[in-house]
């Protein structure tokens, strides 16, 4: 029976890597990209959950309840890191998996790897021409996401469609207007982004009220109903700052313009102007305030107008007119001479 020793067992394993050097070299590399991918997606998690940690302080708001009180403020969290984990991912798995898909074929077949790599970047180079606009929409998407420049129910304002945001994806957005229509915007063709709903709303109402009316009583009436508003137990929690008055915005022959502001939290813009509206009417009322009626006279639609039977003239016949002087009494009409020239000297 043979000893065991350290030089011989060293001597066998080397022999026995030799004879399966091939297939050993495809497993590890197999096993190391499955590592690196494994590592990489957890760092890609780290990261996702830092940027969604970092969404309360680009938010002015005054505590978490107010970030995330509503369930859309939730989705529209789950949602973006969905959308960045996925891009990540993605990118991260492609990579590693080409990258591994190389280094078998380079370790397989040594000779195919230059016609590989060429065949490799001949296919990219064409799908990165014929695709470009897919990969447009894909980055943009992904900067969107990722500077928190959108999110679900979010209203903006994206150019071609404005309204409530229903899915934010990698290379489309879904957008719903207010009559209802669900608009799918690709990403890389979002230009700008208005956003509505990130950090405070500002409501703006301007009151016409008559030129022979007291300015003064009135601003006091409404600055007094727009604070009644805004310290009544329902409202006051979409109020952000006191109501102001920002004085008279125009004056015509007919009304006084007086603008009234209100900051009030994303999202609640319109419920509250509504309101603010109701009791505005109701307070001008009890102050015998009648609203001006501004009427303007707009004449168009005569670029596309046609004649209409009977709408003109009808046509009468041509008066004739005589080109002779008229006769004077006592006086013959004097009769043309006529001129006669010498003749002309041919000679």
């Amino acid at each position: 029976m043979e000893t065991f020793t350290w030089p011989a067992y060293m001597k066998g394993f080397v022999a026995f890597f030799e004879a399966f050097e091939t297939p050993l070299t495809v497993l590890i590399i197999i096993i190391v990209a499955v590592i690196v991918r494994i590592v990489l997606q957890f760092a890609i998690r780290r990261v996702v959950n830092r940027v969604v940690s970092g969404v309360k302080k680009k938010q002015n708001v005054d505590d978490t309840q107010a970030l995330f009180s509503s369930p859309l403020a939730a989705v529209r969290v789950v949602q973006r890191t969905r959308s960045l984990g996925t891009v990540l991912s993605n990118v991260v798995t492609t990579a590693v998996v080409v990258v591994a898909i190389v280094a078998i074929i380079g370790k397989v077949l040594p000779e195919a790897t230059g016609a590989f790599a060429l065949m490799t970047g001949a296919l990219g180079a064409g799908l990165g021409f014929g695709a470009q606009n897919i990969i447009k929409d894909i980055l943009n998407g992904l900067f969107m996401v990722v500077e928190d420049q959108l999110g679900v129910g979010d209203v903006v304002d994206l150019g071609p469609a404005t309204g409530v945001v229903e899915a934010v994806g990698i290379r489309i957005t879904q957008v719903r207007d207010v009559n209802g229509t669900l608009w799918f915007v690709r990403n890389g063709e979002i230009l700008r982004v208005g956003n509505m709903s990130q950090g405070w709303s500002r409501v703006i109402i301007d009151l016409a009220v008559p030129y022979e009316s007291d300015v003064e009583a009135v601003q006091e009436r409404i600055l007094a109903t727009a604070q009644g508003l805004s310290t009544d137990a329902k409202w006051r929690s979409r109020i952000l700052e006191k109501p102001e008055i920002w004085g008279i915005e125009s004056i015509s022959a007919e009304a006084v313009v007086i603008r009234l502001v209100i900051k009030t939290r994303p999202n609640n813009k319109d419920d509250v102007a509504r309101e603010l509206r109701a009791r505005l009417k109701r307070g001008l009322d009890e102050m015998g305030v009648r609203l001006p009626a501004l009427n303007s006279i707009v004449l168009s639609g005569f670029e596309g107008a046609a004649s209409v039977k009977g709408a003109r003239p009808p046509k009468t016949a041509q008066i004739p007119v005589s080109t002779e002087l008229p006769k004077r009494a006592g006086k013959r009409p004097t009769e043309p001479r006529s001129i006669q020239l010498p003749p002309k000297d041919t000679k």
